[in-house]
């Protein structure tokens, strides 16, 4: 039986100022960083064998905290950051084979980066409501198939973050590897509507606090047998 502990980043900078982030690569607030230490308090009696991570600073700030405060959460491994890209400028980091045995890897991974806001990246959400109208925006933002303009809609998300779920990280859990997913509200709720089975309506009502653990034990089969949020 294997677990699968899903987070959301802590509070970036841009959540404090209510903007629309998206695929803008903002960093953790002070606030943030604290909540991704509770998170690490929260998980330190837990274990994991690798992470996954997005490619936006906020997800891959919040998963090194937990790895590195959170007692004995990697096994005394050493997190290693995966780069898995061809770019020469990279210096050969991809091609690093490991100790698995030493380290922890921690893959990163478009798949898993937040949902694409467009043209609404950057705006102050209560300024929008009151340009287009709550009811547009609230559409925008909550609705499962109607994407921002020049953005992505939950059902865009759900296409690209699900097939690397089921066929990068799904592989893991049924081989009993414990798996740490540090990620983003939308990408997040993608992968909760596979694992759980909910329909379009279901997902667009599931909220996700910042730095909140969500853990699910994993059967052979690839089923959860048992959820608990650390809240």
């Amino acid at each position: 039986m294997a677990k699968l502990v899903l987070i959301r980043h802590g509070q970036s900078l841009w959540n404090a100022e209510n903007k629309f982030t998206g695929w803008v690569d903002v960093p953790l607030s002070e606030r943030g960083r604290a909540e991704a230490k509770i998170a690490a308090c929260k998980l330190k009696n837990f274990r994991v064998r690798v992470c996954f991570t997005s490619l936006l600073i906020r997800a891959i700030e919040t998963a090194i905290i937990i790895l590195t405060e959170a007692e004995n959460i990697c096994n005394g491994r050493i997190p290693i950051i995966k780069h898995e890209a061809d770019d020469e400028d990279w210096h050969g980091w991809n091609q690093y084979q490991g100790e698995p045995e030493q380290e922890l890897p921690v893959y990163l991974t478009a798949s898993l980066d937040e949902r694409f806001y467009g043209k609404l990246q950057g705006l102050n959400k209560a300024e929008t409501a009151i340009k287009f109208g709550v009811e547009q925006v609230q559409i925008w933002r909550r609705s499962y198939a109607v994407a921002p303009p020049g953005g992505e809609s939950l059902a865009d998300t759900v296409k690209r973050t699900v097939p690397f779920f089921c066929d990068r990280i799904l592989q893991h859990l049924i081989t009993d590897d414990n798996v740490l997913i540090a990620a983003h509200g939308n990408s997040l709720r993608a992968i909760i509507k596979h694992l759980e089975n909910l329909s379009e309506a279901e997902i667009v009502d599931v909220e996700l606090g910042t730095a909140i653990p969500i853990v699910y034990d994993i059967d052979a089969q690839g089923q959860i047998t048992h959820k608990v949020i650390l809240n």
